[in-house]
């Protein structure tokens, strides 16, 4: 694998991984504060991003040994608007520079698992961008994110907040496997 896209998977792992703790925090800060459903889709959404860091370390395959990773990290715990902000800011990065620019690398060296795994990510996280909005408009209006249902793809981080699919419309995984909030 080209050193360029090795480089960019451990920083989107770097990434992901952070996401997926800081998302867990902001989770339960948003529960103490009152916002259940805001804390499910924090939760949710954490384990999309370690979903994400899965493919990532996945298309890394044979590559081992310990490297420095450098990536984005939004920090700060404040309040769950603010949070939700935090989030919105951190997805919105991923789709319009930092995956656009990683998969252009990977497409280029035409390094396929790479690809696919930085693809589902960044769809998925546009997907995250906006559902975060959403809540984010709720508790600024002070009320939780109405919502009943709330579906996890594992294979590739799609959120639904309907249940509605029968298959996964980044993925195309069985709604079967999708996991409930």
């Amino acid at each position: 694998m080209n050193a360029m896209t090795q480089a960019n998977l451990r920083s989107a792992f770097g990434g992901e991984s952070m996401a997926h703790m800081r998302y867990r925090i902001w989770g339960e800060k948003a529960k103490k504060e009152g916002f259940p459903n805001v804390s499910r889709l924090f939760m949710c959404t954490s384990d999309a991003e370690q979903v994400h860091a899965t493919l990532h370390f996945n298309a890394l395959k044979d590559i081992g040994g310990d490297f420095a990773v450098t990536s984005m990290a939004g920090f700060g715990l404040t309040n769950t608007s603010e949070n939700l902000q935090g989030a919105i800011d951190g997805e919105i990065f991923e789709v319009t520079q930092m995956y656009p620019a990683y998969i252009a690398a990977a497409e280029l060296q035409e390094e396929k698992m790479a690809v696919r795994a930085m693809k589902y990510a960044v769809e998925a996280e546009q997907v995250h961008a906006d559902l975060f909005t959403i809540a984010k408009e709720a508790v600024d209006n002070g009320k939780d994110l109405e919502v009943k249902e709330m579906h996890l793809c594992p294979i590739c981080g799609y959120i639904s907040l309907t249940g509605e699919e029968e298959i996964c419309p980044l993925c195309s995984a069985k709604k079967e496997l999708f996991i409930e909030y």
